[in-house]
């Protein structure tokens, strides 16, 4: 799992990220709200812990904004607030859990699981992507009509990534970085995602050109 973590406090983020590698996460922190808010469209995350007083755009805007662009990653917020209008301002924005601070550690741990199973549950899997075509998260299988799209494992992927921002531009680098892994040619890229669109029976993915590529929903 790859967690976003907004926290500008130094000592606190850095015992947040080393905790959590720990136990298996991959961790990307920053202090700064705008960066973050840049990096949530450029890398693929499954976690959002947001601190809200933090510079150039507080933890209640950045999660404002991800959700009026149509990104639903889980988010809860790590904060020294306790007033009760703050909480409920939280709620509102979009988050599915808060914590005040001061918090252990383990505390965290437990209420990321709680906040990634209420979320997978409350999810559907099956995602409708128009012209009849379904795809299933769950089973990772493409439905046309009732009958099956056999897609390769790459395939997949692209299209999971491409589904996971629906609605917003996927630019070839974080093609690259989430399905690959590792630099691969941009033509390399191109093909597989032509071998994809082939095997569409309506373009539902759409080039911008100059900038990546978007299912528009």
């Amino acid at each position: 799992m790859k967690i976003l973590l907004l926290e500008d406090e130094y000592g606190l983020r850095v015992s947040i990220e080393e905790f959590l590698k720990d136990v298996g996460y991959e961790v990307d922190g920053f202090s700064d709200g705008e960066e973050a808010y840049d990096a949530a469209y450029s890398k693929s995350y499954d976690m959002l812990l947001l601190d809200v007083n933090v510079p150039s755009m507080n933890g209640f805007d950045f999660l404002k904004e991800l959700r009026k662009n149509g990104i639903k990653i889980p988010a809860i917020f790590l904060t020294s607030l306790t007033n009760i209008d703050n909480l409920k301002e939280g709620y509102r924005r979009g988050c599915c859990d808060y914590i005040r601070k001061p918090f252990d550690l383990e505390e965290l741990e437990l209420r990321i699981e709680q906040a990634c199973a209420a979320f997978l549950k409350h999810e559907s899997s099956l995602i409708d992507l128009g012209c009849e075509l379904q795809y299933d998260l769950k089973t990772a299988r493409l439905m046309y009509k009732g009958e099956e799209i056999v897609l390769r494992k790459t395939e997949k992927e692209l299209l999971e990534m491409l589904i996971k921002h629906k609605n917003s531009i996927v630019s070839t680098q974080m093609l690259q970085d989430e399905v690959w892994g590792e630099y691969v040619e941009p033509a390399t890229i191109r093909v597989q995602l032509n071998n994809l669109k082939k095997k569409l029976p309506c373009a539902i993915i759409q080039n911008r050109r100059g900038l990546g590529y978007i299912i528009e929903r």
